[in-house]
């Protein structure tokens, strides 16, 4: 059985670290007035003399890079990088409202750099979100030629008596959740340990799916910005969770309070991932630990609401609920 860990990624490390961190922040951060829990999917500090909220998250696209380089093909990353940020900053019911972003490269060559950017810029274009500025870093002696790295940074924007916390979610509410195009921008070390593992090359004709390997591996994260937006109008969002590293089991879990749990049913899981996981004798644990298994996004709301979520977000559809916990664990997966 191949796992995350023998790709190189441990999990239990990253956490450990993150204890840490919340140590030593909280002191640092002691006198800022925080609007946001740590271990939110976005920061967020009330602003003096305001009822506005300002959120901001920073995030990059991971070895899902590794292949856009190996295939030369680089216009569809960029749309990764605002996905990855935007889709964070939209958990808390703000609005994005600033986008910047950071490429290091070995060297500059505008048959890279350019649809870099032209992805980076298509991505604000669909979150609705100006690109206000950036960096751009050309470091020969630290990347090969054709190497680079991505971050990006998004400010939000929130009346404060809008954020959405997670702290009203009750026993009876209903998880609403949102399809995602694909891998997204997790599970890449994972995936490309595998493929290396059978020898399967990018440019691999997939006959299940009638395409070259990369073209799927490549898809861009969907960016589920105006689909959420336009649903916080209609209704009150009592939490969101945006189904990144973790999966389903790492990411719902921050925003559901003491002595509840979400209740996950069995849905149905697309193809791409029943394909990999039976590639890679992955069992389905891990895969849910993994990877998002076919939602992007999750949405918990009243019952009474349901209708409203499902007909303004149309590809959406009910995966669970929430009740009391009985044993203080937080995520139930009926599938595992």
């Amino acid at each position: 059985m191949s796992t995350y860990k023998e790709a190189g990624v441990d999990i239990e490390k990253a956490d450990r670290f993150v204890s840490f961190l919340k140590e030593r922040l909280n002191n640092l951060n002691k006198n800022l007035k925080q609007a946001l829990p740590f271990g939110a999917f976005a920061a967020g500090f009330l602003v003096e003399d305001c009822d506005l909220v300002i959120t901001s998250t920073t995030d990059g696209v991971g070895t899902k890079l590794k292949i856009a380089q190996n295939v030369n093909v680089h216009n569809t990353v960029g749309i990764d990088l605002v996905a990855m940020n935007v889709n964070d900053i939209i958990t808390t019911g703000s609005k994005p409202t600033a986008f910047l972003d950071y490429i290091a490269i070995g060297k500059i060559e505008e048959s890279i750099i350019n649809p870099l950017i032209e992805g980076i810029i298509t991505g604000c274009e669909e979150a609705n979100t100006p690109l206000v500025g950036g960096e751009t870093a050309e470091m020969p002696s630290f990347y090969k030629e054709d190497e680079y790295d991505l971050a990006g940074f998004c400010i939000g924007v929130c009346k404060k008596d809008e954020i959405v916390t997670g702290q009203d979610v009750k026993e009876g509410d209903i998880i609403i959740a949102i399809p995602s195009s694909g891998f997204h921008s997790n599970g890449f070390s994972l995936i490309r340990y595998i493929l290396e593992k059978h020898n399967i090359k990018y440019k691999d004709y997939i006959k299940e799916f009638g395409k070259e390997l990369w073209e799927i591996l490549l898809t861009p994260t969907r960016i589920y910005v105006k689909d959420v937006l336009e649903l916080k109008n209609k209704i009150k969002i009592k939490a969101m969770a945006h189904i990144t590293g973790g999966g389903i089991p790492g990411n719902l879990v921050r925003v559901i309070p003491d002595g509840l749990r979400a209740v996950i049913e069995k849905y149905p899981i697309p193809d791409l991932f029943l394909w990999f996981q039976k590639l890679g004798n992955i069992n389905k644990e891990e895969m849910y630990k993994t990877f998002n298994m076919g939602i992007g996004f999750m949405i918990i709301i009243k019952e009474k609401d349901k209708e409203v979520a499902l007909s303004t977000i149309k590809d959406s559809f009910v995966v669970g609920h929430i009740e009391q916990s009985k044993d203080n664990s937080k995520i139930v997966l009926n599938d595992i």
